[in-house]
């Protein structure tokens, strides 16, 4: 298919690229800074932590029946509430202890900016998918979403783990996504290995 070789088609290849790149690199950064904030806080590291309301989960079902901008879709919306979690999270981090560990506060704002960055970087990519980001406008009106209930001291650090710990497989998912974007599609609108599907 000539498309595949289009400009549009590179630019997208090209975006998918770097988007890996960059989840790779934040994924890092978030097991480095999960290492620290489990010994900072004095949890446990093999703590299970129940699924918690406004924490997205990365494990998704039938996903390779997604389109491509079903893909984008999802990853932007996830990214775009750990901005808001690690935003929260960044404050109370600075109640507790203000100054006393400067390091990890510097450690998950350094995250709070990959996780923007890489939002950013999704819509870019789909403004090239879709020509338009759903939600830009709502986005604007009200400053993210509503705040989190205030939590005890105890459920604060069990929510950091648990945002900490889906944010790194969010990473995981974000670099398939964006490898399966990055391939040629065989029509558009066609989902990726739908005939293989069960």
């Amino acid at each position: 298919m000539a498309a595949a070789d289009s400009p549009s088609a590179a630019l997208r290849r090209d975006l998918c690229s770097r988007g890996i790149r960059l989840a790779g690199k934040m994924r890092a950064d978030v097991v480095d800074l999960l290492d620290a904030y489990v010994e900072q806080q004095g949890l446990d590291p093999s703590a299970s932590v129940a699924a918690m309301d406004g924490v997205p989960l990365a494990a998704v079902e039938r996903w390779d029946e997604q389109t491509g901008t079903q893909r984008l879709l999802e990853n932007l919306a996830a990214y775009r509430a750990f901005r808001a979690l690690l935003a929260q999270m960044l404050e109370e981090q600075r109640e507790q202890l203000g100054e006393a560990d400067a390091g990890l506060g510097r450690a998950l704002a350094a995250v709070l900016l990959q996780v923007s960055a890489f939002a950013y970087h999704l819509e870019e990519l789909l403004r090239l998918e879709s020509r338009g980001i759903p939600g830009e406008e709502e986005e604007e009106e009200e400053d993210g979403p509503p705040p989190l209930p205030r939590l005890s001291l105890f459920e604060q650090k069990l929510r950091g783990l648990g945002v900490l710990r889906e944010l790194a497989q969010w990473a995981l998912r974000s670099v398939r996504d964006l490898r399966q974007l990055a391939k040629p599609s065989p029509a558009p609108g066609t989902a990726p290995g739908l005939a293989d599907s069960p």
